[in-house]
């Protein structure tokens, strides 16, 4: 019931540098390239991915033995644990392997159809279900998401090293939050330091993919579940998708 013909993973070394963020723009990227795009939200402990797709509300249903992933108004698949609960505000109090599992069904046990891509929201770290998802789906490159702090190299190369030991192509690395736009003068400020993604990506030998800025009015979508209408004109947010589709 499912024809998926590649599938990427986004991954984060660290929680709170915008992992689901950057999984929403390669997908929705993808999706205007018109390609068919599903997001598989495998943050089950903290799933964000249905309320930036505006889809939290909807829930999943059963086809048989299969779920029905949710679609959003652009036509994303959504499948998340947030669409089965009753309560979207329920918490998931599981230990890891019950957790890990629930990740690998939602990519075995789903309806998918026909796509183009699927995009993995993986949880921040390399623990438990990122090593489940990485073992039990065939991914075919991964993303690495970073922000600019010092301990970035040290987290990044975290994430590299589990990535390689699963044979996991890395497509390249993201620096979320890299800078603000001043709204009257435009100067670039770094209000989390300077960028260290040049050299991290240099020193890692991996492709840097994009450096994006922090903007109110992305935060703003993301909130009212309204991202895949976005329409600035900042390249790093439009260039994504289309500088992985080009990888892969």
């Amino acid at each position: 019931m499912s024809n998926i013909k590649k599938i990427i993973a986004v991954m984060s070394g660290k929680g709170g540098v915008g992992k689901s963020f950057v999984t929403s723009l390669v997908a929705i990227n993808l999706q205007r390239e018109g390609y068919k795009v599903g997001v598989l939200d495998a943050d089950i402990t903290g799933p964000s991915i249905p309320k930036i797709f505006g889809v939290n509300k909807e829930r999943a249903v059963m086809e048989g033995e299969k779920m029905v992933p949710v679609e959003s108004s652009k036509g994303t698949k959504v499948m998340s644990l947030n669409l089965l609960l009753q309560n979207e505000n329920q918490p998931v109090i599981w230990r890891g392997p019950l957790i890990g599992n629930t990740a690998k069904q939602f990519y075995e046990d789903t309806k998918w159809g026909d796509l183009d891509y699927l995009v993995i929201d993986l949880p921040p770290g390399t623990a438990d279900v990122t090593l489940t998802v990485m073992q039990s789906i065939p991914i075919d490159g991964m993303v690495i998401v970073t922000c600019p702090q010092d301990l970035v190299s040290l987290i990044v190369e975290k994430s590299v090293i589990m990535a390689e030991k699963m044979n996991i192509p890395i497509l390249g690395l993201v620096e979320n939050m890299s800078y603000a736009t001043c709204p009257d003068c435009g100067e670039k400020i770094n209000i989390f330091g300077e960028s260290k993604a040049e050299s991290v990506a240099k020193d890692m030998n991996l492709n840097l993919l994009g450096k994006l800025p922090i903007n109110s009015s992305m935060t703003k979508m993301c909130d009212s579940g309204t991202l895949e209408s976005f329409s600035g004109t900042e390249d790093a947010f439009i260039d994504l998708g289309k500088t992985i589709n080009g990888m892969i």
